[in-house]
């Protein structure tokens, strides 16, 4: 009995592949129709002109086939393409367009940020303006530069000092120099000639002078002393400018209570020149039972303007 051509003869002939033979004019690489072929049939022939699939069919996961980045059956995959970021280039080498350009701008940073951190050091930005000392200098010893000839020609003179401690020292001096400022002063304690020892008498000169080294006194200079006429109290006072002194000066005159038992008289100079304050005070008092005349309020006014002028003089070697 033939056995030929049987279809359930288990010695049959290879049945032909159910896809069909590809043209003899065609590329004997089988090209699938569908973009995403199903598995190969593991009975078909083999083509030994076909390149060999490095994903053979069972390694495929079931139902990716050709799709979700595993790659079809039959089709070489593509080489390794470069890491998804690539590393910044170094300074020097390859590919030095731009990144030479973004270490330069780096060093650009760098150095705005030290000049930035030396401006800072040096007070570069500080928005303080430098103080105007116009030529003034510190003295550790305002007494001896405050001039005492316009006290002298109206009969004063320095009194004598009453012990040996420095509190009884007469004239007293004192200053000091800190961060923000320097500051002088000069207390004198005057008596007149020939006064007579049976009366009561007091007079006193106060001199300040404060170098303004972080803050202009300009602003609030002539309000401090107008602000002697608003006081609302039993003494009145009368405020006048003084031209001729310094940038701007100020003369404070304690009005006369009309008092017939006593002679006091109580008068500032105020001076201003740059950052420079000047301050002359004026403060007597003598009983009515004392002979001695006391000077008026006029005349203490010269006395200080004239004294004030010469020891302003000394204290500023240069301008």
């Amino acid at each position: 009995m033939s056995i030929s051509g049987e279809h359930d003869n288990p010695y049959a002939q290879p049945q032909p592949n159910p896809f069909g033979q590809a043209p003899a004019s065609q590329n004997p690489v089988p090209t699938p129709q569908n973009p995403v072929p199903t598995q190969q049939n593991p009975y078909a022939p083999q083509n030994p002109h076909a390149p060999e699939n490095p994903y053979p069919p069972q390694a495929i996961p079931p139902g990716l086939t050709g799709g979700y980045g595993y790659p079809a059956p039959g089709v070489p995959a593509p080489p390794a393409g470069p890491p998804a970021v690539a590393p910044i280039a170094a300074p020097s080498g390859a590919g030095r367009g731009t990144s030479g350009w973004l270490w330069a701008v780096g060093g650009v940073v760098a150095a705005s940020a030290i000049w930035a951190s030396l401006l800072f050091a040096t007070g570069g930005f500080s928005s303080e303006p430098s103080p105007d000392l116009a030529g003034y200098a510190y003295t550790s010893d305002l007494c001896a530069d405050t001039a005492m000839t316009p006290f002298e020609d109206a009969h004063y003179k320095t009194k004598a000092s009453t012990g040996t401690a420095s509190k009884d020292d007469n004239p007293q001096h004192s200053g000091a120099q800190l961060k923000s400022l320097d500051t002088m002063t000069c207390n004198i304690s005057f008596e007149q000639d020939g006064a007579s020892t049976s009366a009561y008498s007091s007079t006193w000169l106060y001199n300040t002078a404060t170098l303004h080294k972080q803050t202009d006194p300009t602003p609030e200079f002539a309000d401090g002393y107008r602000s002697y006429e608003k006081q609302d109290t039993s003494v009145g006072y009368k405020v006048e400018a003084v031209p001729g002194i310094g940038d701007e000066a100020y003369l404070v005159t304690r009005r006369d209570d009309g008092s017939s038992t006593s002679s006091s008289s109580y008068v500032i100079l105020g001076v201003r020149d740059g950052w420079m304050t000047y301050q002359s005070t004026w403060s007597s008092y003598a009983s009515s039972s004392g002979s001695d005349k006391q000077p008026t309020a006029t005349e203490v006014a010269t006395m200080l303007k004239t004294s004030a002028t010469e020891t302003l003089r000394r204290l500023r070697p240069v301008r």
